[in-house]
């Protein structure tokens, strides 16, 4: 186990003055050794107090990187069949008004951020990436008859410890400083939810009659998923006096109280049908649609009854695969037309 006190006490100096703006460390970051702390200067936009926590925490400057680039990816990748579809992500660390004017968006983003670093942060303990921590404790409960806790789990623990530390630092308006703690905790929440225990087998010939089991998180992929459903579901809040302190509450009297487990937004998002920069809208035309669907990504929905043009498209795909002992498959190449279809 590692001692991840001092590292979280670094980290917790970070000045930052919107917690993703570290998203735009895939630009300046991404082909950085990080074995020197002149490397830092290589950072664009870095506040002093950011720029100190570089220089004496290198080691982990990989993860933060690697959770930027996965956060980016798994939430245009998510996010794909809808209006809004995270494009204006690539703009990192120079947002617009979509992830910066505390929206359903904004809240989506925050949370799936504070997953990725956690989760990247995690599994860099288990590679041996970093020399502050290693694998995961042994969990507690009782193993089962068929299996025994070994292997190198992921440690989850130092992950959130240092992941929360290093999003949980904005210096925003009061009100959107509560919104994005709020979420940041849910997205963390939610990846601490999916640890699952995997299991790899032992016996002769294949038998599995012993199995090694650890602890071990999810692809990044699933976290976005689930906290796809909790954006569709997100509560608009007002940030209000209640008895001592100011509280997230619902800004409509006639819904239930915020859960520790909702994604909350403070305003509401355009229909991103049209484009206005002023909003945050990139609009949809030119965008592909799918003529069957009667989802979010259907051309109804998606081109917001403006219509569609269609287009034939030929791709080459592998086909007529055959099996060739040992061990080997060949395959020819096919070509086909298919039918694409874009908004107006």
């Amino acid at each position: 186990m590692g001692h991840p006190t001092t590292t979280a006490v670094l980290l917790c100096q970070l000045g930052l003055t919107a917690a993703i703006h570290w998203l735009g460390l895939t630009e300046s970051g991404s082909g950085v050794a990080w074995n020197e702390s002149h490397h830092c200067r290589l950072l664009a936009g870095l506040v002093p107090d950011q720029f100190q926590m570089c220089r004496r925490n290198l080691e982990v400057m990989h993860s933060i990187v690697r959770a930027a680039r996965q956060t980016k990816s798994v939430c245009q990748k998510t996010f794909a069949d809808m209006r809004w579809n995270c494009s204006s992500i690539q703009r990192a660390p120079s947002f617009g008004p979509d992830l910066l004017k505390g929206t359903r968006e904004s809240a989506f983003v925050y949370a799936l951020a504070a997953a990725a670093v956690t989760h990247s942060i995690a599994q860099a303990c288990t590679s041996g990436e970093l020399p502050l921590c290693s694998c995961g404790s042994v969990p507690s409960e009782v193993p089962g008859p068929d299996f025994r806790w070994g292997g190198c789990g992921d440690n989850l623990r130092y992950g959130l410890q240092l992941g929360t530390a290093f999003a949980d630092s904005p210096k925003n308006p009061q009100a959107l400083k509560a919104m994005h703690l709020h979420n940041n905790a849910v997205g963390r929440q939610v990846l601490s939810d999916s640890l699952d225990t995997k299991c790899k087998c032992h016996g002769v010939s294949g038998s599995c009659s012993v199995k090694t089991c650890w602890k071990g998180l999810p692809n990044l992929d699933e976290i976005a998923s689930d906290l796809k459903s909790k954006y569709l579901a997100a509560i608009k809040v007002t940030h209000r006096l209640i008895g001592p302190r100011k509280q997230l509450i619902p800004k409509e009297m006639d819904v239930r109280p915020v859960k520790e487990t909702d994604l909350v937004y403070l305003n509401n998002s355009p229909d991103y049908c049209t484009p206005n920069l002023h909003l945050g809208s990139l609009g949809t035309q030119d965008r592909q649609c799918n003529k069957t669907s009667v989802g979010s990504d259907s051309c109804n929905l998606m081109c917001c009854g403006r219509g569609y043009n269609a287009y034939t498209e030929e791709v080459v795909e592998r086909c007529h695969c055959k099996y060739h002992w040992c061990c080997y498959v060949v395959c020819k190449k096919c070509w086909r037309k298919v039918e694409r279809y874009v908004c107006k």
